[in-house]
């Protein structure tokens, strides 16, 4: 996957949604990432002092591999500057302004040649409808909501169940198309946001498989308190329209997934799966050259929420008409 463009995630949300607490969990929380971070300003994101490593300009560098620089006058040109990096990092982050419409923060990706991970919007459930109706912001914070793959609906401790439960379902008819995390002090798994990538090394994925050499499907979840991964590996060519149809049925839960695919369609190149939220794409890869064609899927998702035996029916359908 190192050939592939950096992954770039946009992080947004109106003023005190919680935007900077969710930058400071993830540096925190990197899990082995070299992410790169860029913020509107040091002050607010308050690093510990115990990451910080040293600090030349407008950049710091921590401890655990992270870096954090400020936005300059051109967005372009710090991107330009972390992609040149050596070693460039893994993931990139920008931080959007309060006031920020986070769609148009992405198409800076676009331009830079990064590869848009996902938008992650914030939204606090004590204040969030309310300032929807402002009607000097209310209009730019729905745009906001409407950005976002994925919604955190942050500070669900401070609310009663009732309130929690009426704001999640305001937030589905705002944003039909997001998927919707509820977090306290914006703390979210990091698979859920990011970071899929490593989980479709084939090496993570062959751990599962069974030692009959037989064997050229297989298939397994694996558990976490907090979220579930389904990976998924076969030798068979993947019918393209079965594939598609499965993705547009995934339930709700499934947050994230990632897939290089053998297409009957276009059997000599791979093609790379992405779906983050209820957006997904595929997207022409490299020719197979002397590799053996096969396909790998990874799919994170909310626990309960990845069905093995359905997954595997639906892939599975395709061979019955052949």
């Amino acid at each position: 996957m190192s050939s592939q463009p950096i992954p770039l995630t946009i992080i947004g949300g109106y003023l005190g949604a919680g935007k900077t607490t969710l930058i400071n969990h993830l540096l925190r929380h990197n899990d082995g990432l070299r992410l790169a971070v860029i913020v509107n300003d040091f002050g607010k994101i308050n690093i510990d002092a115990e990451l910080i490593e040293s600090q030349d300009g407008d950049t710091i560098n921590l401890a655990n591999g992270c870096i954090c620089c400020t936005l300059g006058a051109d967005l372009a040109m710090t991107l330009m500057m972390l992609v040149e990096n050596d070693p460039p990092p893994d993931h990139i982050l920008i931080e959007a302004s309060g006031v920020a419409d986070p769609a148009q923060v992405a198409q800076y990706g676009y331009m830079s040649g990064l590869r848009l991970d996902g938008v992650i919007v914030l939204a606090d459930a004590e204040t969030i409808r309310k300032k929807a109706r402002d009607k000097y912001v209310g209009e730019q914070v729905v745009q906001q909501l409407r950005a976002a793959d994925v919604l955190l609906l942050n500070k669900v401790d401070l609310v009663p169940d009732v309130t929690r439960q009426a704001v999640r379902e305001w937030l589905k008819r705002q944003a039909p198309n997001a998927h919707i995390l509820e977090t306290m002090r914006a703390e979210a798994p990091l698979p859920l946001l990011l970071g899929i990538e490593r989980d479709l090394a084939p090496s993570r994925i062959l751990a599962a498989r069974p030692t009959s050499s037989s064997q050229t499907i297989t298939a397994h979840v694996h558990p976490h308190p907090d979220y579930e991964t389904w990976s998924y590996e076969t030798d068979q060519p993947l019918d393209g329209s079965a594939f598609r149809a499965m993705i547009d049925a995934l339930p709700d839960g499934v947050i994230r997934a990632k897939g290089i695919l053998h297409l009957q369609e276009t059997p000599d190149r791979r093609t790379i799966f992405q779906l983050v939220g209820k957006r997904w794409t595929l997207t022409p890869g490299e020719p197979w050259a002397d590799e053996r064609p096969q396909s790998r899927v990874v799919m994170i998702g909310l626990p309960g929420s990845v069905d093995q035996g359905w997954l595997e029916a639906r892939l599975e359908r395709r061979r019955h008409f052949e």
